[in-house]
């Protein structure tokens, strides 16, 4: 990749893939509104640059971006967080967003489309790890939505002569991760020696830092095959408890709550991605351990109470 565009450019995933991208002297066009407050997320580089934009304009890229570029990363998504799935209809405007996107990206040359699929395209499978080629049954609007915006890319993408790459996100923890989580909300109140509150916890859970997801988006643009489905993770499980606990030693926050709430209506118990087929094309594999990335993570969030970081 020498030029590429990415919108979602200030989410967690995007600004990981920018600093990834900018390590590798790769030219970034950020699809970014400029009214933000998040613009402080990306690194200060003369690669980068931005490009005012939004879901409902993105027919105006082309327009906007004065080069030819080559990969268009399309990371942006709308109605997400902790509501995402109280409106079936406000999640399918994004199957329209991904479908402009791609048109955007044919327009800007771009040769290859890059979208952010996630694991809620699979609903609740009780596997030992997920698969690119596991069975696809989502039970919620944005896994649906996800889902119908992968195939509709693929087939729309192989109409205007792009390739196409779909990866499924599993859980992504880390710098900029969205405040409703529950290792962004367990560390934070951790840190504020708030009482946490959580299920059991015996859910059996893959986790994977952000950076790391940034390295892994950035490898499936530079060396990922045409037509495939990746699942981005660390390719392991543990018990969730464990991960809560790790959280507690290091925050040093007293006896975490493990139990207080009953498990959701639904709650995936099971979850663990197969990265077998990413590491094989791309080589990708994960360089933090959780309490690594947990230690870097809590680091960013103490420097944003003290206002050393955005």
């Amino acid at each position: 990749m020498e030029r590429i565009v990415v919108t979602g450019a200030t989410s967690m995933i995007g600004s990981a893939l920018i600093e990834e991208c900018i390590r590798h002297d790769v030219e970034v066009y950020a699809v970014v509104r400029m009214s933000s407050g998040k613009l402080g997320r990306l690194p200060k580089s003369e690669k980068i640059h931005l490009v005012d934009g939004s879901l409902d304009r993105l027919q105006m890229l082309p327009e906007q971006i004065p080069e030819k570029c080559d990969t268009f990363y399309h990371i942006a998504w709308g109605n997400t967080g902790e509501n995402r799935n109280r409106s079936a209809e406000l999640q399918s405007r994004n199957i329209s967003y991904t479908l402009k996107a791609v048109q955007a990206a044919q327009q800007l040359g771009c040769k290859r489309f890059i979208g952010a699929g996630s694991q809620a395209e699979y609903g609740p499978l009780d596997l030992d790890k997920i698969s690119p080629d596991s069975p696809v049954n989502p039970t919620t609007p944005y896994g649906a939505s996800k889902l119908a915006s992968g195939y509709l890319a693929s087939m729309l993408c192989h109409e205007l002569g792009l390739e196409c790459i779909w990866p499924r996100i599993f859980s992504v923890y880390g710098i900029h991760e969205k405040e409703t989580t529950m290792i962004a909300a367990g560390l934070r109140k951790m840190l504020a020696g708030e009482q946490t509150e959580f299920t059991p916890a015996m859910q059996r859970w893959d986790y994977l830092y952000s950076k790391d997801a940034g390295r892994a988006y950035y490898l499936i643009g530079e060396k990922g095959k045409d037509g495939e489905i990746y699942c981005v993770g660390s390719g392991q499980a543990r018990p969730l408890k464990d991960y809560i606990l790790k959280m507690a030693e290091l925050t040093g926050a007293p006896e975490p709550g493990i139990g207080a709430r009953p498990y959701p209506k639904g709650a995936v118990m099971n979850l663990c991605a197969d990265i077998e087929s990413l590491n094989r094309d791309t080589g990708f594999v994960p360089e933090y351990t959780f309490e690594e990335g947990i230690k870097e993570t809590i680091g960013w969030l103490k420097g944003q109470t003290t206002g050393d970081t955005e």
